[in-house]
């Protein structure tokens, strides 16, 4: 990944081409879910300790996804923010059915 991506709309269709395996989809999937899971269990029930796992279950699902499955290298080392924003952005393509899952 030598390209500097300036702008998030730019960046994206190289974060999808990231994310060509069905299974590494889906552990994304899963993990954002989990996530938007624990926060809503920590609002009702407290816990706010429980904050504390939310990178491992995010970028452990999705990095046994790459590492695993799509064999590539996570873009999240060298665009973390935008690969986050990217996590979120396939999710809700996934849910309203733009993206396969």
């Amino acid at each position: 990944m030598t390209k500097r991506y300036k702008k998030f709309a730019d960046f994206y269709p190289f974060y999808l081409s990231q994310h060509t395996n069905l299974i590494c989809r889906r552990l994304h999937f899963v993990g954002s879910s989990l996530i938007i899971s624990l926060f809503f269990y920590v609002v009702v029930f407290g816990g706010l300790y429980l904050l504390l796992i939310i990178p491992f279950i995010g970028y452990g699902f999705a990095w046994v996804g790459h590492f695993i499955f799509e064999k590539n290298r996570p873009a999240t080392f060298t665009y973390p923010l935008y690969s986050l924003i990217g996590d979120w952005v396939m999710f809700k393509d996934m849910v309203i059915g733009k993206i396969k899952f």
